[in-house]
């Protein structure tokens, strides 16, 4: 730990920012939020680029994981608000964010605001955006993914890394389930729901997000990191009231691991009859492609995200596999796709 400069003891916002290897995104997030005073927790999670120097100038907390324990971004979260709030005593309210975003000006404001004129709101998040949406289909998916109306919450996989917590609820609550290795943002948003809390998208730009997917391979890994989520979500809250993500499971364990499975098994004895299967997944994509279009998407953003929810499935399953392997072994390890 290393306390780089006298910020506002008095503030009633902090800042923890979590990166691994963000290079120069993670010096344009810290330059967005330099005007706002607020102090600043930079969590590094084993950076091999420059990211520890880059960030020693800007915030008043650098803190490198112990890489001696598992890696995730709940971990990093969780250190960084202990740092955070053991040195500036008067915070009330903290901001989280991933080290490849921009907040976006009067962000901070406004969320204070929000959780201020109501004690039983927790968290807020705002209007998400990706910064290079053209750049790859990759990117484009993850534009159509933020999208999502101002309100409260009653679908968690809406609260993201990317939000601001009231401190003392998040101390209750004992923040971040360390070992959630994807998810763990909405899988404390069903413990505050569970709580009695209320978490709202209010109708404000929050920030800008840079994914930088260029390549099929990153949303592959990104996609198999959803179905472990999808796992490990239902296996801790899916017997709760909220029963979350229980139905994507079941969606998840149907096209995703049954059916390629069925497929496979009956392949030889029905000479390749088995594979008809397949006209399933185009019924699932026409689907998912009306659901958009009803919603207001352009043909070519719905026919595109169709495709690729459709192509998540195996993705998916995989990801869902691997979380009983690892909930099998009590070991789990972040998969990284970038």
């Amino acid at each position: 730990m290393a306390l780089i400069k006298n910020t506002n003891k008095n503030a009633l916002v902090g800042i923890v920012v979590i990166g691994r290897n963000e290079g120069q995104r993670l010096l344009l997030s810290l330059q967005s939020m330099q005007a706002s005073q607020c102090p600043i927790v930079y969590v590094d999670s084993g950076s091999s680029d420059d990211s520890i120097s880059i960030a020693t100038p800007l915030a008043d907390i650098v803190h490198p994981l112990d890489s001696n324990k598992p890696f995730s971004a709940a971990r990093a979260r969780n250190e960084g608000f202990e740092k955070l709030t053991n040195l500036f005593k008067a915070i009330k309210f903290v901001q989280f964010v991933d080290g490849d975003c921009i907040l976006s000006n009067g962000w901070l404001d406004a969320a204070k605001s929000a959780l201020a004129e109501n004690d039983n709101r927790a968290a807020v998040v705002g209007h998400l955006h990706e910064s290079n949406p053209h750049l790859s289909v990759y990117n484009r998916l993850c534009a159509l993914e933020w999208k999502s109306s101002p309100g409260d919450l009653t679908n968690f996989g809406a609260l993201g890394g990317i939000s601001m917590i009231r401190m003392d609820v998040f101390k209750t609550l004992n923040g971040f389930t360390e070992n959630v290795i994807a998810g763990e943002d909405s899988e404390f948003g069903v413990r505050l729901s569970l709580a009695g809390y209320r978490v709202t998208k209010i109708n404000h730009d929050m920030a800008i997000h840079d994914a930088n997917m260029t390549s099929f391979g990153q949303w592959w890994k990104r996609s198999v990191r959803a179905g472990h989520a999808i796992g490990q979500r239902a296996a801790m809250n899916g017997n709760t009231i909220v029963k979350d993500c229980v139905q994507e499971r079941k969606s998840t364990l149907f096209w995703g691991v049954f059916l390629p499975a069925l497929a496979l098994i009956l392949l030889i004895p029905t000479r390749g009859f088995s594979l008809i299967i397949a006209f399933a997944y185009i019924l699932l994509g026409i689907k998912v492609f009306l659901q958009r279009r009803k919603q207001g998407e352009s043909t070519g953003d719905a026919m595109v995200y169709a495709k690729f929810i459709v192509l998540a499935k195996f993705a998916n399953g995989l990801g869902l596999i691997k979380f009983f392997v690892n909930r099998f072994k009590k070991r789990y390890e972040i998969i990284e796709y970038k």
